[in-house]
């Protein structure tokens, strides 16, 4: 048998590798439901129930799925340029905690909707900061950005944590340590009435279609997907690849960090260690089922918050450990993998000579 790449890649397929994905995900991880005892169907009608089976149900599910679009854009917008960002989870906890020490106080005077702009820009530039000194790094020094990255979150975790229990802790907090509020008057407003559903919801799907817009339509965004599929050939094109992967590392780390601050400003309103149950690393997981595609990271991370959300009701009802989701987004990723190989390339039967 013989690997070969195919010469295009049809629709069909295209579409049909993440939903085959899901289903081999979903089939597997059928198998340790029924390993711990509890009925299969039932199980996933309890987790699809427990996703959208009301409005504050649907609403949560929403409200998780919208750090989980920007985390997975950033994942996106990197990946396409051979870019390999796995520090999405410290880009956001650094655009948490700018958000929160800009936040805070108001000494200016300005305007709430003023101020929350404000906010979310230093969030999104906190977050690029931190991706461009790896980028830097693998540049000057090639550095592979994978370790660096990777090794900055738990740099970035303690950072934060020196900080809420220092400068910035909320002298009124009693129990586990977190930051001081931001002002109300900088807080995103609720889009549903009576749930904690947020702006932040829209803004991020309005990003998930600037990226596509940035992608599709611009010179930058032909020249980073001229740089991830052939770095040399772009090269020689004239394309300049030093300065599309700072533009990439800005855009990706600013998306993270946009990341921390929605979630500051339209949920916690303060930062603390647990802000994030693994956003940044789930984000990587939304961008591959999307097939790096913004438009697709949407839908994307809703699968993914609907596992999350519905995993803790099927969990109460059944007595099924609610770690499953984790298993089963992590599943997603492998079966992923292999649907974009077979989608990439096929095997074809060596003829005898």
């Amino acid at each position: 048998m013989i690997v070969e790449r195919r010469a295009s890649r049809p629709l069909a397929l295209v579409l049909l590798a993440p939903v085959a994905a899901i289903a081999a995900a979903l089939c597997l991880s059928g198998i340790l439901i029924a390993l711990a005892g509890a009925p299969v169907l039932e199980a996933f009608g309890r987790i699809a129930t427990g996703a959208f089976g009301s409005r504050l149900s649907a609403t949560e599910t929403l409200l998780r799925a919208c750090p989980l679009i920007l985390t997975g854009l950033a994942a996106a917008v990197a990946f396409r340029a051979r870019v390999w960002n796995i520090g999405g989870e410290g880009q956001l906890y650094l655009g948490a905690l700018a958000t929160v020490a800009l936040g805070f106080s108001n000494p200016l005077g300005l305007p709430g909707p003023l101020l929350t702009v404000l906010l979310m820009a230093a969030g999104a530039l906190a977050g690029a900061l931190l991706l461009l000194g790896p980028l830097a790094l693998r540049l000057r020094f090639g550095v592979d950005e994978v370790v660096t990255t990777l090794l900055l979150n738990f740099v970035v975790l303690l950072v934060v944590s020196l900080m809420v229990e220092g400068p910035l802790k909320d002298p009124l907090a009693f129990g586990w340590p977190r930051s001081v509020p931001v002002l109300a008057d900088a807080t995103l407003p609720k889009i549903v009435a009576r749930s904690r559903l947020h702006l932040g919801l829209l803004l991020a799907i309005g990003a998930a279609l600037l990226v596509w817009f940035i992608q599709s339509r611009s010179t930058f965004g032909l020249e980073s997907r001229a740089t991830g599929l052939s770095p040399e050939g772009a090269s020689f094109a004239g394309v300049p690849l030093r300065r599309t992967l700072l533009k990439v590392g800005f855009l990706s780390g600013g998306l993270a960090g946009l990341a921390g601050a929605i979630e500051v400003l339209g949920n916690r309103l303060y930062v603390s260690t647990d802000l994030s149950p693994g956003f940044g690393y789930a984000g990587i997981v939304v961008a591959m089922l999307a097939g790096l595609n913004p438009l697709g990271a949407v839908l994307a991370a809703i699968f993914a918050a609907a596992m999350f959300v519905g995993s803790d009701s099927m969990g109460r009802a059944l007595g099924v450990p609610s770690f499953i989701a984790d298993v089963t987004v992590s599943l997603c990723l492998l079966t992923m993998l292999v649907a974009l190989f077979f989608s990439t390339y096929r095997l074809r039967r060596e003829r005898p000579a």
